[in-house]
């Protein structure tokens, strides 16, 4: 008989939060993966068209650590018409030593909302020009609001200005923002405008057709693009990658299946280069942004190295806390 620890959505954001503590063991993940020792397969994903849904299964294993993740991740980009959230999974928690399963964290996709976001503001801490003023956010769902969040604890800007389809929706994501960190955020109809004010853009939609346009980047801009995590995706014009100083992947060999390395190479865009992925420019073994006034763009698709961190973190924090319930298996 063993003890299996049981941790539900509830106890889990009782321990652990968006904050400068998740950023920087975010950060070491992808540090991790620059060393070449993290073991990461592939993405298992799968699409179900017919519900506007989406299935990931990712994982990795990082040397020094106790134990891996397994973590299933749904997104049903329906779900908000019928009052439900478009994120959903769990994670499993196994030890690297003998296989068995630790923990079960039954998020419901909260790590995965909170690692996402995390991995956002190790972008901007190392992509975004020194001083940000204003940001924009492409999307009103969860994302758009953590990532601003996130965004806000690295680079404390003054204003945000929120895009989306629906204005009723882009108004209350930006009173969301507004009174979740406490800047001044407003919805706006024009991007091109939007983007023009700002200095860090994040894009946090499911579009299979270009959000951002070539035409908008400007000195000293930055640029988010976390939206692309399957095939078909596409939230940049492939130009905008042609165009920036500096292009970064979290994977490269996830972007150019399921990223916007995916679409520049389909619009013949860094057909026969290689781009730097993030940890490298972590890890020093790669220059990130040299000057305030480079153009950067970071393509982040979600990595199993992030899951186990997030899910490791998780788990400590809440048996720390005394929280969880034990069954015998």
């Amino acid at each position: 008989m063993r003890d299996i620890y049981i941790l539900t959505e509830r106890q889990l954001r009782e321990c652990v939060h968006l904050d400068a503590v998740v950023v920087d063991i975010v950060e070491s993940a992808f540090a991790a993966l620059a060393s070449g020792r993290v073991v990461m397969p592939p993405i298992l994903s799968m699409e179900i068209a017919e519900a506007n849904g989406e299935v990931d299964v990712k994982t990795a294993y990082l040397p020094g650590f106790d134990g891996f993740a397994i973590k299933v991740s749904p997104g049903f980009f329906d779900n908000p018409k019928l009052g439900l959230p478009s994120l959903n999974g769990l994670m499993i928690l196994f030890s690297a030593k003998t296989g068995l399963v630790d923990a079960l964290l039954l998020d419901n996709g909260y790590l995965t909302d909170v690692r996402t976001a995390a991995a956002g503001a190790v972008a901007a801490r190392h992509l975004a020009p020194t001083e940000v003023d204003t940001v924009t956010v492409f999307g009103t769902g969860v994302q758009a609001r953590l990532q601003v969040q996130a965004a806000h604890l690295v680079r404390p800007f003054r204003a945000v200005r929120v895009i989306g389809r629906d204005a009723g929706r882009a108004a209350r994501c930006a009173a969301d923002i507004a009174h979740a960190i406490g800047v001044e955020a407003s919805a706006m109809t024009e991007p091109g405008a939007a983007v023009a004010q700002s200095q860090l853009v994040i894009t946090t939609t499911p579009a299979r057709e270009p959000v951002f346009r070539a035409d908008w980047l400007h000195p000293g801009l930055h640029v988010t693009a976390m939206g692309s995590d399957q095939a078909g995706k596409n939230e940049i014009d492939p130009r905008a990658i042609e165009r920036a100083s500096l292009y970064v992947c979290d994977r490269v060999s996830q972007a150019e299946t399921l990223g916007e390395l995916r679409s520049a190479r389909a619009a013949g865009v860094l057909a026969d280069a290689t781009p730097p992925e993030l940890g490298a420019v972590i890890t020093g073994t790669h220059p990130g942004r040299t000057d305030d006034d480079q153009v950067t763009i970071c393509d982040l698709t979600g990595t199993g190295a992030q899951d186990t961190a997030i899910a490791t973190h998780a788990d400590r924090a809440a048996r720390a806390a005394g929280l969880g319930n034990v069954i015998q298996a």
